[in-house]
Order: structure tokens, then sequence, then C-alpha cells
């Protein structure tokens, strides 16, 4: 997969920086303008101005997740586990721009008064080598350590890294208590995806009005494009402008996925929507109308519940019961939709962590955009394009 680099390009250069070109690019880092307990509050007060939101798939107010974390010893985590197999964006970032990542990893942890940091991400990942290049030309108020995180799913949410790196087990604990209240040893820690840590650095040195201005979106674009691959776009761009840069549609398209497996299917025709309307990660898949959709969303839901945590009922009885039945749909089983009716709102809300409301957002999203396949394949065994080939 490529990355795509585009005029208004902020954030990811076109190669790795290191840290004199890093510095040279965007100056050194300001931390020392927000130092003392009123620097930091004035740090907080200009992030918030500059609504900064998570960029890990919440969107939850980056401000208020800082002011939250109140104790001694805190720890800042940095959250680069991509579980979700449409998204390479905190990878790409974390291979071409380490040192904007850890900018704002030192920022955050000045913010909350952290002692330690850790950046997390999934055991094999090849932007290792280039985070390890980057902490050994820094020398940084904060030490950082990196945590190899098992490539697993559901482990990089925001208890199961906690849990992991409190306990070796990397499962999610659930919802409560916060990681802000108590998190990795018992101790006060902010959970941060790593593009949220890297938009930090880039409001503490332009400041909130300049930020809003121009801030970027990094954006995943997979499926029928012509140049698929990590896009930085406008924020607040229609999803149809988005695929204009990744080069345009290589082929008729029905529908996109946004917002990763855990995402929703939008038609075509919905394309005006910007990505920001839609819960998720920053990802988009392309479908062409040569594909069915509810066999690539029967693959999905296999997947997700593969990766169940296996620790409460949703995941453990009800995603594999979805993933059965939008398979037995596939092959023509009328009752199968009744059944999804009758599941897909007993398992939302109800697990340990997000992930089956997840997958119930993509299976109900499925049956809503793809309504005339569903009709196809229980008269014809067939999504609607092959059964009109075959008439």
């Amino acid at each position: 997969m490529t990355t795509v680099f585009t005029p208004m390009a902020r954030t990811l250069p076109s190669h790795r920086l290191d840290l004199a070109t890093h510095e040279r690019t965007h100056g050194i880092s300001p931390l020392a303008a927000f130092s003392g307990a009123e620097g930091r509050r004035r740090f907080v007060a200009e992030v918030g101005a500059a609504d900064l939101r998570g960029r890990g798939g919440a969107g939850f107010p980056t401000a208020r997740k800082l002011a939250a974390v109140q104790g001694r010893r805190a720890v800042v985590v940095a959250n680069g586990c991509e579980g979700d197999p449409l998204s390479h964006k905190d990878n790409t970032l974390l291979t071409l721009a380490p040192h904007l990542v850890l900018d704002g990893v030192q920022l955050a942890a000045q913010a909350v008064a952290a002692t330690e940091a850790v950046l997390c991400v999934h055991r094999g990942s090849t932007a290792i080598a280039s985070v390890l290049a980057a902490l050994a030309e820094r020398r940084d108020p904060v030490p950082v350590r990196v945590a190899e995180i098992p490539p697993r799913y559901v482990a990089s949410e925001e208890s199961a890294l906690v849990n992991y790196l409190t306990t070796g087990d990397a499962r999610p604990t659930g919802k409560e208590p916060r990681p802000a209240e108590r998190g990795v040893g018992g101790r006060p820690t902010l959970v941060d995806n790593v593009d949220t840590l890297a938009q930090l650095a880039l409001v503490a040195r332009a400041g909130a009005d300049a930020y809003r201005r121009s801030r970027t979106d990094l954006v995943t674009v997979s499926g029928a494009v012509r140049s698929p691959g990590v896009v930085e776009v406008q924020a607040g761009l229609p999803i149809a402008d988005l695929l204009v840069r990744a080069g345009g549609a290589a082929e008729p398209v029905q529908a996109v996925l946004v917002g990763g497996y855990g995402g929703t299917w939008l038609p075509w025709a919905a394309t005006g929507t910007h990505l920001g309307a839609v819960p998720g990660i920053a990802s988009v898949h392309v479908l062409p109308v040569s594909a069915c959709g509810l066999d690539f969303t029967t693959k999905m839901l296999a997947q997700l519940a593969g990766e169940s945590a296996r620790q409460c009922g949703p995941c453990m009885f009800g995603l594999p019961a979805i993933a059965g039945d939008f398979a037995a749909l596939l092959q023509g089983d009328a009752d199968a939709v009744a059944r999804l009716d009758r599941r897909l709102p007993l398992v939302t809300g109800r697990g340990t962590c997000a992930h089956p409301d997840g997958a119930v957002r993509l299976g109900a999203a499925a049956l809503a955009v793809f309504r005339d396949d569903v009709t196809s394949h229980i008269r014809h065994r067939r999504c609607l394009t092959r059964a009109r080939r075959a008439a």
C-alpha cells in the first residue's frame, strides 16, 4: 500500500525525517513554553480551543482526556497499534514522522505530570525500527519505552493495553475504572492514539486558531481506487472528494465502508458525507459494483468473531451467531434475516468493550445498504449483479 502526498500535507513528509530535518521542518518543540502548573493549564486550554479530538476512532475531546488524568506518577501510553486490517495511517506516521509523535508524547507527559511513557505497537510492526532510531536521537525529560503488543484486534483497545502493560494479558477489562483514574500499575494513565499525539505537537507549535484553519486528516483508502494508500486531506472533506485524492474510482462503485471493520456501509449516493460524521477509524474501503457486499461483510464478521476476547457473552456467543447468520443468508436461508433482526439489538451495548458494538453496526449497515442483494441471495443464492448476469 502506497502513501499519497497532497499539497496540503503537514503531518506526513514524503520521506522519513531524522531529528535535525524534523526540527528544520517544524521547529523545535515548544515544550519549555508550557512548563510549570500555569503553562500546563494554558496548554490544555489551547488544545481545547483547537477542538482536537482522538484519532483512534472514538473522537473524544483530547483536552478533556488530559484534564481527567489526576494524581501522582502518571503514565502516558501512545497507542500505535492498528488491529483493523483497513487502517495503515498510524504505521505510516510512525515510519515517516516518528519525531512528531514523540514531541506529542512529551507534551502530553508534561501536561499530566507523567514520569513514564510507553509507545505501543503490534508485535512485528514495520515501524519499530523507525521509532527506535528516533528515540536514540533524542534526550527527552520523560523516558519512553517501546512495548510490542500481541497482534490481536481487541489488544489495541485502551483497557486491553493497560491490562497488558500491567499483567501481560492483552484483553479488555471493561469500562470502569477509566485509565485516567487507575491505569498502568494502578497509576493514572493517559492513553492516546499516536496520530492524536502528533496533532498535539502541531497545536503546540501553531496555536489553536492557526491549527483549526489548516487542520488535516490522515485517511487510509483501499479497494477500487487507482492509488490506494494513506492520504492526507483537509479536515471535513466529503468522502467523494477524498476518493479523488486517491486517484478516483478504478471501476464503477456501489458502496463505501467507512470506519473500518467496526464502521458502517454507505451507498455511493451518500459519499457527499464527510468522514467525521461517521463513527470509527479514518478509513474508507471502496466496494465496486462487481463485488458482493454481503459476502465481503460475512468474511469481516467471521474475522471479528475470531478476534473475540472470549470473556463476555456478546463476544463469545453473539458474534459467532451473527457471522453464522450472514453465512446462512449467502446460501439463501430466508430465516436468517429474521434471526439477525432479533439478534443484533440483543448484542449491542452489552459487551465488556465496544468490539461487539462495531460488529453489530457493520452487520446492520450491510443489511440496509445491500437489501436488494439480500433479496437476490434468498431467491437465487447469489448477489444481485451475478443474478442479472445469469438472467
